[in-house]
């Protein structure tokens, strides 16, 4: 999937400045998977065993994960869905309304702000490990 698609999409943008973070799956973190990304990423990769190594069962940090989850989950469950199709409604509507420029306002806000995202990733972490602790 990284060779045939990933790869190849990356080499139609304008990427210098991608970082990339990969999560800590298994099959995501073997010695290949990482050397292929190494060798196309360089140091801007977030992964287990990565430049940047980002331990396994942590959090992700994304505008996926800090923003988009919790937005689009606020709005499907607003009216309180009592049933699936009326849940699944929900989810699509939301979805579709979703427009390219809060994305692309999300993501500029998001890159711009390099400290607040250190302080925002640590504690992050902190708090993943701390609520996995309490499950272990």
């Amino acid at each position: 999937m990284i060779t045939n698609l990933f790869i190849p999409e990356l080499n139609n943008h304008d990427v210098q400045e991608l970082w990339f973070q990969q999560d800590g799956a298994t099959c995501h973190t073997a010695r290949a998977t990482i050397d292929l990304l190494k060798d196309t990423l360089g140091d801007r990769l977030i992964s287990r065993f990565g430049p940047v190594n980002w331990p396994p069962r942590s959090c992700d940090l994304t505008p996926l994960d800090y923003f988009l989850w919790g937005y689009v989950k606020s709005l499907v469950y607003a009216d309180k869905p009592q049933m699936l199709d009326h849940l699944e409604d929900n989810i699509r509507r939301v979805i579709a309304d979703i427009r390219p420029q809060m994305l692309e306002k999300v993501i500029e806000n998001w890159t711009t702000s390099e400290p607040a995202v250190a302080v925002i990733c640590q504690k992050s972490y902190l708090k993943c490990n701390a609520t996995r602790l309490s499950f272990e």
